[in-house]
């Protein structure tokens, strides 16, 4: 049976960068309270106020998405700058090499999600929602982040309120396999930006 767990913004922790040069928001990690070292998947949110380098995370895959502020450039294993801005679709990239990140106009703030590449692989969509919609979460793990606005979401006879940041975590119990040709729907009403997540055995 899926395991439903709501996230609320106002309870998720905060902790300082692996590097130290800021502070970042996390909204769900697995397992439970593992630490940066140790996670085998981590979705989380940080405030970039200045310019300088990513943190490395040896074996670990990310996707970033900008969810607030004018953007930013990141140079990523010596390639030529890429431009990420709200418009821009959720980019991939390894973890485990030099990223640079320069502002564009003032702080941004990023959406983070991690998996270990050994174990696990990811995606990350970005949806608008203007009054009704319906998802399939066709993954063993799969969150609902309602970034701006506020929805009502309902599910196998679930129904719960999500205000702005706040997360819906489905989750299916590691010894069954999601029927993913007939996943159960996820119907969301109200008014807002989200992001879905969807997380994967390899």
């Amino acid at each position: 049976m899926t395991r439903a767990t709501v996230l609320r913004a106002s309870n998720y922790r905060r902790m300082p960068w692996k590097n130290g040069g800021g502070e970042t928001v996390e909204v769900a990690v697995s397992p439970e309270g593992a630490a940066l070292s140790d996670f085998d998947w981590r979705v989380s949110m940080a405030t970039v106020a200045t310019d300088g380098p990513f943190s490395i995370f040896p074996g670990i895959d990310r996707t970033l998405s900008i969810i607030d502020g004018n953007g930013m450039q990141l140079a990523i294993d010596g390639n030529d700058p890429l431009l990420l801005t709200q418009d821009s679709a959720p980019l991939a990239f390894a973890a485990d090499v030099a990223v640079t990140a320069t502002l564009a106009e003032g702080p941004i703030t990023d959406l983070n999600v991690m998996t270990r590449r050994d174990g696990l692989r990811h995606r990350v969509e970005r949806v608008d929602i203007d009054s009704r919609a319906t998802f399939q979460p066709a993954a063993p793990t799969w969150l609902l982040l309602c970034h701006q606005g506020a929805l009502t979401v309902e599910w196998s006879g679930q129904s719960v309120d999500l205000s702005q940041g706040d997360t819906l975590l489905l989750e299916q119990p590691g010894d069954v396999e999601l029927p993913l040709e007939q996943p159960g729907d996820v119907e969301v009403s109200g008014r807002a930006r989200c992001f879905l997540i969807f997380i994967d055995p390899v």
